[in-house]
């Protein structure tokens, strides 16, 4: 990667063993951002202050630091300090997700505090928390997979979302291992796969159940193992009893006798992996889907077996390090809850403050955005890392409640979306221009070097939240040092789930990263969870009866269609960076709705027609794809796009009972299809609206 003129050529490390020197389309193409034209260099505020109609203009830092500190503040004084609140992100080094968890605890004294991984892993965290006792993506390295005899693959594509990983699903494969991937879609890893099921979305939790009922029909029941290393089997045998093959195949679409090829395959396996993903977890059922994967796991004795267990494939570039250490509403550094006195005690040491002056746990990431300017509800925001109008479920309704807001406040890379609507815009340093570290999906924490210096007028996030934190009275409690930060992030973990207290950057830098847990300077790290015991109170898994629910909004005659969302191999989350990539846009320039020819041809529809997709939320036209790797009740379109292409302006925010987690996956939708001159009109009709605004 050439990072630009006169700025040094970058490669990846070829022996790195997670990746082995492998970079997707979006890491080969990332040096291009680093001197984008529209790169912010300077803070940016409002013209007229507290008119945000009025145009953003450069400002010093300052100026601009001035401004944020006595909104929060007068905020604070008129409101009570939960009316101030944080919105993080799961691309955030481990060393800014921390110090914007203090930031909010320390500097603001508020519990309004979410980030947007709760939209991506949460259901998966929670529903390992309950079985296992921690939340570690993979609880063995990425590089296991190449040695397991069987791979499940629940709702996840990684040949477009993860293609360096490819590389050890495709050595088992030629090594004769079978992969069965479930996936409404016949992606390029369903293609590649020995069997696929293609169920309709939402009902995956039934195709699991189904498939352990399979399992124990078949004699595949590892009972020693689960005498051994589990608790709680006799009432999920009870529930999994119903669950037939035709039953099953009756709710989810697949056919009998592919349900009982997949349940053969991973019982007969000596190795075998079950892997969820978004598309199994991002539903208002995820928590429970998930569990159903993880029993499925137990019964066959897989977690702690070498080349096996479960595992989850986390979404961002930091998914797993972003939710250890206290952007959660409801958490504090090393997965500590914020409601045990223990766990308050121990970090509030570490932060040089009383226990009693941390406040409680907060509300989730929708809920908090969804409460803006309700009584209780957060007035000011602080949003890092993050594009909510366009990421977040039912975005539109998101973009309105920013509006409501008194005061917002973000740092970007560039004027995103969310930034666009901001009182003030703060310029951040990119990857390459600032030090930190990641924890990657197979819990190894993992270096990011600085190797230039940001554009002069830009400082990193870390100098933003700790100049933030001196005007506000508190900034003895902060620095911006990276590795200072790292090491207090260390000492607030020990003793912790996710403890990070024997890691150091040397230590990094030496043995090509640390796997958490490693409580010690002489601990090696666990790069393989579950050998021996559980980190539970009697060291078993749990086994968790759940049952299929339908989904929480089934087709009907107004919406007869499913709508699912994705991601594509060209384009990242909100598509704020990767829609500002020449030779990604030129691969996929603009967002398109995968149909099925069958549904295409009831309704008229040809490809590259413009398709008004309807839901109850809203609705948004996108160009047409035409492709049987669909099912025919099902259309899919990704989430990469804002404005009249914005997927998330479609998408049902109904949260998951336990982690909170809103329903991307599947909503009731209809579709249409539409004239140019309609689109052109009502176009032109919106932009009239923002002006007015």
């Amino acid at each position: 990667m050439q990072a630009g003129p006169g700025r040094p050529t970058l490669r990846p490390l070829e022996d790195f063993p997670t990746n082995r020197g492998g970079l997707c389309s979006k890491g080969w193409t990332a040096a291009d951002l680093l001197d984008h034209p529209d790169r912010l260099l300077a803070p940016l505020v409002r013209a007229d202050q507290g008119d945000r109609s009025s145009p953003l203009r450069p400002a010093g830092w300052d100026e601009a630091l001035d401004r944020v500190a006595a909104a929060f503040a007068g905020s604070r004084r008129r409101h009570g300090p939960h009316s101030v609140g944080c919105f993080g992100g799961g691309g955030l080094t481990n060393e800014k997700a921390y110090l914007l968890g203090k930031f909010a605890r320390v500097a603001l004294g508020t519990s309004a505090i979410d980030y947007n991984g709760r939209f991506c892993m949460s259901s998966a965290a929670a529903a390992a928390n309950r079985a296992f006792g921690i939340d570690r993506g993979l609880p063995f390295p990425l590089a296991d997979i190449a040695g397991a005899e069987a791979v499940l693959v629940v709702g996840g594509n990684p040949a477009e979302t993860m293609p360096p990983a490819m590389q050890f699903f495709d050595a088992g494969r030629a090594a004769g291992a079978r992969h069965v991937v479930v996936d409404p879609r016949a992606t390029p890893t369903a293609r590649g796969s020995t069997l696929h099921l293609q169920p309709t979305p939402g009902t995956d939790l039934a195709l699991a159940n189904g498939l352990l009922h399979l399992v124990l029909r078949q004699g595949h029941l590892d009972a020693e193992y689960v005498a051994a290393r589990t608790t709680g089997f006799a009432a999920v045998r009870a529930a999994v009893a119903g669950y037939w093959p035709d039953r099953v195949e009756r709710i989810t679409g697949v056919p009998e006798p592919l349900l009982r090829q997949a349940a053969r395959i991973l019982g007969a396996a000596g190795s075998a992996m079950i892997l969820t993903a978004r598309g199994a977890e991002q539903h208002s059922t995820g928590t429970d889907t998930t569990q159903a994967y993880i029993n499925l796991a137990l019964a066959l004795g897989l977690p702690g077996r070498p080349f096996s267990g479960y595992g989850t494939v986390t979404g961002q570039g930091n998914g797993q390090g972003g939710r250890e250490h206290g952007q959660k509403a409801d958490q504090l550094p090393g997965y500590r809850r914020l409601d045990d006195p223990r766990a308050r005690a121990h970090v509030a040491a570490v932060w040089g403050i009383g226990p009693e002056e941390l406040p409680g746990p907060g509300v989730s990431a929708y809920e908090l955005l969804d409460r803006i300017g309700a009584p209780g509800g957060v007035r000011a925001l602080l949003v890092l890392g993050s594009n909510p109008v366009v990421s977040a479920p039912n975005s539109r309704h998101v973009a309105n409640r920013l509006r409501a807001l008194e005061f917002l406040v973000v740092s970007d890379i560039f004027l995103s979306e969310t930034a666009a609507e901001a009182d003030v815009v703060f310029p951040t340093a990119q990857w390459a221009e600032e030090d930190g570290t990641m924890t990657n999906l197979e819990g190894r924490v993992i270096r990011r070097r600085r190797v230039l210096p940001p554009p002069p007028g830009v400082r990193d996030d870390l100098q933003l939240l700790t100049a933030l934190a001196d005007r506000l009275g508190r900034g003895k409690y902060f620095t911006a040092d990276p590795e200072q930060v790292f090491d207090e992030l260390c000492r607030a973990s020990a003793g912790g789930t996710a403890d990070y207290a024997g890691i150091t950057y040397q230590r990094i830098d030496a043995e090509q990263g640390v796997f958490w847990p490693c409580p010690a300077a002489d601990h090696p790290g666990t790069p393989r969870l579950f050998a021996d015991t559980f980190p539970t109170p009697d060291g078993r898994a749990r086994f968790v009866p759940v049952r299929h629910r339908e989904p929480a909004e089934a087709p009907d005659p107004e919406y007869p269609h499913v709508l699912t969302t994705g991601r594509v191999m060209q384009h990242y989350q909100s598509g704020n960076q990767t829609r500002r990539v020449r030779a990604l846009v030129a691969d996929q320039p603009e967002a398109r709705v995968e149909i099925h020819p069958d549904l295409a041809r009831r309704h008229g529809i040809v490809a590259g027609d413009l398709v008004r997709l309807r839901t109850r939320r809203g609705s948004a036209t996108f160009r047409a794809k035409l492709t049987d790797t669909i099912r025919p009740d099902t259309v899919f379109t990704p989430f990469h796009w804002g404005g009249s292409a914005s997927a998330n302006a479609l998408t049902n925010p109904a949260l998951d009972p336990s982690s909170r987690m809103p329903a991307f996956k599947a909503c009731a939708v209809a579709l249409s299809k539409v004239d140019m001159h309609t689109v052109d009109r009502e176009r032109g009709e919106s932009i009239a609206g923002d002006e007015e605004r």
